[in-house]
């Protein structure tokens, strides 16, 4: 059986991740796409904003699109709607969650792990964040639920960048890339962005990712800068950045969620990392947002694709090693306050 992708939508308070659903929702995209309203209070006033008709549970659009809205347990959600698509009910091939404003995104993101009938028929295809450009520096300065959102991204949306000026785009999107250096950026406007950028994106799919672009994390080399070292971010060997250029703008920005690269072109001692990497997700697990990446473990003549959220960690066998190939390890980890000396010195401890 083919599993459905979904896209978690994150974003928050008055990101502009309604006005994106309203255009999913109504646009002859040729998608059959169902919206989750996941709201935990007793009033839902998007699910007025989005289908005008909030006695429904479960309300159809003229363009072959859902719209259901989620008051409790959206595992409960998610397993109804599978039922009704199997049952020729509705119709639908591909899940968009939004979240609240104020959500962390983490637990929805485990959700597709960590129930059987969920995990049977969805695949978590990307956590998708609408960043506000007017208003982000002071929800990232304010708001950790905020730096979360953008720490879990596999996208980054940003919206309302007519609102400010260049300057104001381009020292938020610096800030961005330190919270967040894997997430790519691009700009909606009025919810104006195409299909392309919201679904499919196989963010979360690392095996299908590394496949198209082994290289992909070294993306994080552009980008990166070091003005900023309140929580201990000094580099070493392990870094790989460019220390010639230093954003001022954000010295005094202390975000405490941020990522930190381990690249290796040792092979890893597979016992001794899994029992180090297990040690530190037990640890730090509830800090840790998220971390993938791809490694060369000893006597393997396959990469192993390496990921997870939280305390949840997978592994998974990538494609053969070339000849004529450059061998070597490359693991991002985003998180809050992590203790990044130590793990990357636990990590060296682990090679070969």
């Amino acid at each position: 059986m083919t599993l459905i992708p979904a896209t978690i939508l994150t974003g928050f308070l008055g990101a502009g991740k309604t006005t994106l659903l309203n255009r999913i929702l109504r646009e002859p995209h040729g998608h059959k796409i169902a919206v989750i309203e996941n709201e935990f209070g007793e009033e839902n006033i998007d699910n007025e904003i989005l289908v005008q008709d909030s006695k429904e549970q479960i309300v159809e659009m003229s363009n072959g699109c859902i719209c259901c809205t989620v008051r409790g347990d959206l595992i409960v959600a998610l397993a109804t709607l599978a039922q009704k698509r199997d049952a020729g009910e509705i119709d639908f091939d591909h899940v968009v969650i939004e979240t609240t404003g104020l959500a962390n995104p983490g637990p929805v993101a485990q959700t597709f792990f960590m129930d059987d009938e969920v995990a049977a028929h969805y695949l978590l295809d990307a956590i998708v964040t609408v960043v506000d450009a007017r208003h982000a520096m002071y929800q990232l300065d304010e708001h950790e639920e905020a730096q979360r959102q953008v720490g879990f991204a596999d996208k980054l949306l940003l919206s309302k960048t007519d609102l400010v000026d260049e300057n104001a785009v381009a020292a938020l999107g610096a800030r961005l890339k330190r919270i967040n250096p894997r997430a790519p950026v691009s700009k909606t406007d009025f919810g104006k962005v195409p299909i392309s950028e919201v679904l499919d994106l196989r963010g979360f799919n690392l095996n299908d990712k590394l496949e198209i672009d082994p290289d992909f994390l070294s993306e994080e080399e552009q980008g990166h800068d070091h003005a900023h070292h309140d929580h201990d971010h000094g580099c070493d060997e392990h870094c790989g950045h460019d220390h010639a250029h230093h954003d001022h703008h954000h010295a005094h920005h202390s975000d405490d969620i941020a990522a930190f690269v381990f690249r290796s072109n040792r092979p890893f001692n597979t016992a001794r990392l899994d029992e180090f990497l297990g040690g530190v997700v037990q640890v730090f697990g509830p800090r840790m947002l998220r971390y993938k990446g791809v490694l060369w473990m000893e006597d393997a003549d396959r990469k192993v694709l390496f990921q997870g959220v939280h305390q949840m960690m997978g592994t998974d066998i990538g494609a053969k090693w070339t000849d004529g190939e450059v061998r070597g390890s490359k693991m991002v980890f985003i998180g809050k306050n992590l203790p990044k000396d130590s793990i990357l010195q636990g990590l060296e401890q682990c090679l070969v």
